[in-house]
Parts: structure tokens; sequence; C-alpha cells
């Protein structure tokens, strides 16, 4: 070899030594931590609308990001546990509904950002400082189920004019229960309609003994408070209103599938894909303290009219028109 040509080799090689040791290096792919308290078709509807905002965004799951998935199952005692446990995975972010999960997310890291579903308001509930710059490291969509709760009591009251009196299921134990009851009872006490709480307890629900007690009480209507204990239980709820020959009102689109009579409620997987937003503004250098939280953009109402039909209930054409969606 010429003393010219091992001079080039030379240099080839001291050139390339003198590139910093990071810039061979390939890009780190983040990883993700997504919790849902829930189960069955809810926690689906919510994980494939994250994954869905994740693809419109570009982003492919094992090439350009890595997502761990925990579900609670509606048992609410795991969630800390699996909070603690996707931290020590060295997530780069958090994504959590519920607010069992915002709150033990938001105890366990200041530091971790959190992107939050909430079904309440987060202010009030000092999740974070302001709606427009929350502050901290948490932010996402606050999708304000609680601020529908009087225009599903006035729906189900369309539906069953005259209406004596309303049964309200809820779980004595969940978070955010005893706030959902008491936003009926604003709007009941409006409507001059009763209220009968229908109190259920964790981890085994006595759903006999709440339906056996709303007959009693004459109650003629239902409306099911969303939690992830009772999220579990929608199926069960669905057939117990159906053998009392009692319309339902839910939260979420879920128990209406499972045979409830009607919904009002934020898209879940709208709101799942928005999150995917959130996240990838965090990971591009947007910080939660900066990013506002957002309300839900679209409402729905559904209705199972084959549930109506063994009810015997007649949806009246004022709320079918208004339907966004009809199973039948």
């Amino acid at each position: 070899m010429s003393k010219k040509l091992i001079q080039l080799a030379l240099s080839a090689w001291l050139f390339a030594l003198s590139f910093p040791a990071a810039a061979q290096q390939p890009a780190k792919i983040p990883r993700i931590g997504f919790l849902v308290g829930t189960t069955g078709s809810a926690a689906s509807t919510r994980t494939e609308g994250f994954r869905q905002g994740l693809r419109d965004l570009g982003y492919v799951e094992g090439k350009n990001i890595l997502i761990e998935y925990r579900y609670a199952e509606g048992k609410l005692e795991r969630i800390p546990g699996l909070v603690t446990e996707l931290l020590q995975l060295k997530i780069d972010l958090l994504v959590v509904a519920n607010l069992v999960s915002i709150q033990a997310a938001k105890q366990a890291t200041d530091t971790t950002p959190i992107v939050m579903l909430i079904t309440a308001d987060p202010v009030e509930l000092g999740i974070v400082a302001d709606l427009a710059r929350p502050g901290g490291n948490i932010t996402g969509i606050a999708t304000l189920i609680r601020e529908l709760s009087g225009k599903r009591l006035e729906l189900l009251m369309e539906v069953i004019p005259g209406m004596s009196r309303v049964g309200v299921l809820w779980d004595v134990n969940g978070s955010s229960s005893a706030i959902g009851y008491k936003a009926y009872e604003s709007t009941a006490r409006a409507l001059k309609t009763p209220l009968q709480a229908l109190k259920l307890h964790g981890p085994n629900p006595d759903l006999d003994g709440a339906f056996r007690d709303a007959v009693k009480g004459g109650v003629r209507g239902l409306i099911t408070i969303r939690t992830p204990l009772l999220n579990r239980y929608a199926k069960q709820i669905a057939d117990h209103a159906m053998k009392n020959r009692l319309p339902s009102m839910s939260e979420g689109s879920d128990y209406v599938e499972a045979g409830g009579l009607m919904s009002y409620s934020a898209n879940d997987a709208d709101s799942y894909r928005r999150a995917a937003v959130y996240v990838d503004r965090i990971l591009k250098g947007t910080k939660p303290a900066d990013l506002p939280v957002e309300q839900p953009r679209k409402f729905e109402i559904v209705i199972n009219l084959k549930t109506a039909n063994q009810i015997r209930v007649t949806i009246p054409p004022s709320v079918l028109l208004r339907a966004d969606k009809v199973i039948r």
C-alpha cells in the first residue's frame, strides 16, 4: 500500500473517531405507561382509541414508540401498585384514567409527565392549579361527566314522563361517586323528582339486594354512576334492570351495549384519541404545565331499542332523532 493510501486510511479512521459516541447510538424509543381501571368493552374502546390516535400521528408500536399496558380490571386496590410498577420501568410518560389512578400517580411522581382522563373538575379536586395553565406534571382531558348529570336525568324523564322516583346505583367506596350522587341530587330537586340511593360496596356488590330495595322503594327509572368497580358489572346491572322493567340511563355507551336502555356521555374513543395528541406534544418537548386541560369535543346519546322493546318502553321520536347511535 502506498504511503498516500496509508495516510488517507489513517485520516478516515481518525475522522470517524472524532464523532461523539452518542451520535453513533440509535435514537431512544419513548416508553409510555398506559393504565386503565376498567375492563371489558370499555377498556377495549379506550385502548383502541389511544392506539388509533398514535397511528394517526405516525407512531408505530415497537418501532418508534413502546407502550406498557396495565389493566386494574375494576379492582381499585390494585391501582397504586400498577402505577408504581409502571414508574419503575422508567417510562417517559404515563397515561391514566379515573380519579384513583390520577391521585395515585400524582402522589407517586412529580417529574414523570402524566396525561389524565378525568370525569370531574380537576381544579376542584386539587389535581391541577388551573385548566388553562395546569402547572406541575399533569395535564389531559376532563370529560366532565358530572356536568352532564342534569341532562341525563332530564333525558330519562323525557322518555318516562311523570316518573315518580329514580334510583341511583353507586359505589360508596368510589372516590368520585359521592360527587356524582350530589350532582344528580341537585337536578332532581329542581325537577322535583325524588332520588333513592342504591349503595353498593366492593369488591362483590350486592346487586340483588340493591334492586330489591329499588322495587320496594317504588323506583321507576335507574341511573348508574360509572366507576371501575361497577363497570365490571355492566351486563349484570343491565340484566337486573330488564328483569324489573326499569328504564336505565348510564354514563357510558358500554352499558348500553351490555343491554342498558340509554346513555349520554363523552365519546370514549374520541377522548382517548385526543390523549394521544397530548402524548405526542409532550414527547416533542412541550411541558405538561403549559398544555391546557381540554374538554371533550364530542358527546353522544346512545339508545338500545332492543332493550326498549323488551321492557315495553316507547322512545319518543324527539329523543330518537337526537340519538347518535341506535342499537336495533
